[in-house]
């Protein structure tokens, strides 16, 4: 399950507000932004760990995901630009 990062009554971005150690019972409370990886949706999520697990090598992600090696490129393009998006909306 992904954590949602829009609220589902009206649209506006979410932030993390409390962590809780289920150990122990201890919480920290605040107002948290996401990180940079959370605000992407899970298909974003999973190419990107696919990218680190290939050392950067898109030339093998295109290989063992049956696709040119330009449609992999532009896929990392599209979530660089989205992450620099992102990061400027904060």
């Amino acid at each position: 399950m992904k954590l949602p990062t829009i609220c589902p009554s009206c649209d506006a971005d979410l932030r993390v507000a409390k962590l809780e150690c289920l150990a122990c019972g201890t919480a920290v409370s605040g107002t948290y932004d996401l990180p940079p990886l959370m605000l992407l949706d899970r298909e974003e999520q999973e190419f990107v760990i696919r990218f680190l697990e290939n050392s950067g090598s898109l030339k093998e992600m295109a290989s063992q995901m049956g696709k040119s090696y330009p449609t992999v490129r532009n896929k990392l393009d599209d979530l660089i630009t989205k992450l620099k998006s992102n990061k400027k909306s904060k």
